[in-house]
């Protein structure tokens, strides 16, 4: 896990969002363990603790579930994932329609854009 973190957002917040995608995207497999806070915190270059609100966010989301004495792990529950996936990817539909929509482009046109692989001429 890499994240170059936005000094506009809540650290805690940014890793929270990288790790759903990392879920979603398969690269943090269903059941795999979690690498230790220190380590992670380390490695990320934050703090243990807002490591540790961003962790305990996601198991209060059903993420992440932690084994008292073998550590954190992603959780298996395949709907919750692709429920987490639909709505990360209603965001990103909703920031481009935003975007094309202050461009003056028409949602018709946006999804015509999409259909033809982001080439205009199709």
């Amino acid at each position: 896990m890499d994240i170059t973190f936005d000094p506009a957002l809540p650290i805690y917040a940014q890793i929270v969002e990288s790790f759903k995608r990392e879920i979603c995207s398969g690269v943090l497999r269903p059941g795999e363990r979690v690498m230790p806070v220190r380590e992670l915190a380390l490695k990320l270059g934050v703090n243990p603790n807002t490591l540790q609100r961003a962790l305990s966010e996601l198991e209060r989301e059903g993420l992440l579930y932690t084994e008292r004495t073998a550590g954190r792990f992603v959780t298996q529950d395949e709907a919750l994932i692709a429920e987490v996936r639909e709505e990360l990817l209603s965001g990103i539909v909703m920031d481009v329609l935003r975007k094309a929509t202050a461009l003056g482009c028409p949602p018709e046109a946006l999804a015509d854009l999409i259909r033809n692989g982001g080439n205009p001429n199709g």
